[in-house]
């Protein structure tokens, strides 16, 4: 089993529910929330602190330009893993627009799955 998680736009959740669909996929998850992508800092700028620094809050505090988070949706689908091309493929198709901010998917094997209700593991509890 994988699971797939798909980082969109918030304007493309209804195409790719549909796109899902159309594939066999209706089971998934959508949560909202905020993220950026890569950002070019000049560290020259930022002299002798080091990335434990960085990461703790000092480039948010307005050393780099264009931190400004940005609404998104995450969908978290998880599939056989002979699923995975199609999910993938048609999230591509959907959502790749050419632009930056277009979206990351993510793919990651699941090791076990437990059903609450019955207590079943494994490919049966999905």
């Amino acid at each position: 089993m994988k699971e797939i998680i798909a980082i969109i736009r918030m304007n493309k959740v209804n195409e790719t529910k549909k796109a899902l669909m159309d594939v066999g996929i209706c089971g998934l998850h959508a949560v909202k929330v905020m993220g950026r992508g890569k950002l070019r800092v000049d560290f020259s700028m930022l002299g002798g602190i080091s990335i434990q620094e960085e990461i703790g809050g000092i480039l948010a505090d307005g050393l780099a330009k264009g931190s400004r988070l940005i609404p998104k949706r995450m969908l978290t689908i998880l599939v056989q893993d002979g699923e995975v091309e199609k999910v993938v493929n048609a999230l591509i198709k959907v959502n790749q627009g050419g632009n930056k901010g277009d979206g990351k998917i993510f793919v990651a094997p699941v090791l076990d799955v437990a059903r609450v209700r019955t207590g079943e593991r494994g490919e049966v509890a999905v």
